[in-house]
């Protein structure tokens, strides 16, 4: 009779032992009474009753990457590329993904796949390998609203790779070195358009400035002559105020002045070897007396008042006889 009731109780612990279920962090389960849906345990401890209640899905509530097998896509203008990709998840609502999809795996994974296809076939090989943002941002959007019913959050999309085939590879890189040889023709055409400019500016700011440079010393020059004619003009009065004035010496200095301008321009002339004077050496040296009177006069200032006393010729003197 002990050991009867020593097995009783053993059942019966086993039996509630067996109600008893430990759900992980992370995960959760749903818990079907005679193949219904009732509720959905949590992570931590939950008492199933014995015999009527059992696990029915066990769901990863946790983000997941589902992998994007590659395959062939026709774009628009008639390319074929090969492409891959990932698929990133979140299950927000167990019982959904649990009873409103069979297999949700494959079905995200065939989902993805036709409308990567959809939208890559409507954009050309160039639009394909240049805006892959803009094709993640298409398939997120409509990946994840179709998922929705199915209590799963489509998080991200990636497209992998793009391998054109290889004949059009090769015609990108031809297409790219023509492009980058392009541009270096264009800047240096460029560069030559902008030296030449420069050039050209640096040449007229040499002649505006050399033209300036020629209008001040032509200014200088002018003003020169100017002050010479002035010069010339008030020696000239001078002269003329002292011939006024009854001075004979003023009149051979004016003359002997222009009388030696006159040999100076003999002397200096390249084809004279020989000069002939036609005039005697006396009267260029009573000229010349006759300058050193008028310089003596100018210097003794005070003393040009004076009465001056004429040299007379000892011939001229009278003698007297006994």
């Amino acid at each position: 009779m002990l050991y009867f009731f020593a097995g009783i109780a053993l059942l019966a612990a086993l039996i509630v032992f067996s109600g008893i279920k430990v759900v992980r962090q992370g995960h959760q389960y749903t818990i079907e009474r005679f193949g219904r849906f009732t509720y959905v345990a949590r992570p931590g401890f939950n008492f199933l009753v014995p015999f009527f209640d059992r696990v029915g899905r066990r769901v990863n509530m946790m983000e997941q990457v589902l992998d994007i097998p590659g395959q062939e896509i026709i774009t628009k203008d008639n390319a074929m590329v090969a492409v891959d990709g990932v698929v990133f998840f979140q299950v927000l609502d167990a019982a959904k993904a649990a009873y409103e999809v069979s297999e949700i795996y494959v079905a995200i994974m065939q989902l993805t796949t036709t409308n990567l296809r959809t939208v890559m076939g409507s954009m050309d090989l160039d639009e394909t390998l240049s805006k892959r943002d803009e094709i993640n941002a298409r398939l997120l959007s409509v990946v994840d609203h179709a998922t929705e019913a199915w209590g799963v959050k489509i998080t991200r999309v990636e497209v992998k790779d793009i391998r054109p085939p290889a004949d059009i590879v090769n015609a990108m890189g031809r297409q790219m070195k023509a492009e980058r040889e392009k541009r270096a023709v264009i800047l240096e055409a460029e560069g030559s358009r902008a030296s030449e400019i420069l050039r050209a500016e640096g040449q007229k700011q040499s002649q505006i400035l050399e033209a300036e440079g020629r209008r001040e010393a032509a200014f200088r020059d002018a003003e020169a002559r100017e002050r010479a004619a002035q010069a010339e003009a008030k020696a000239t009065q001078m002269v003329s105020e002292a011939i006024a004035s009854g001075n004979a010496q003023a009149i051979n200095y004016f003359v002997a002045q222009k009388y030696v301008e006159a040999i100076g321009q003999f002397a200096t002339s390249p084809n004279a070897k020989t000069i002939l004077f036609p005039v005697e050496a006396t009267q260029l040296i009573g000229t010349l007396g006759g300058i050193g009177e008028l310089a003596k006069e100018v210097l003794s200032g005070s003393e040009a008042q004076t009465p001056v006393t004429t040299r007379r010729n000892p011939a001229q003197v009278p003698t007297s006889r006994g």
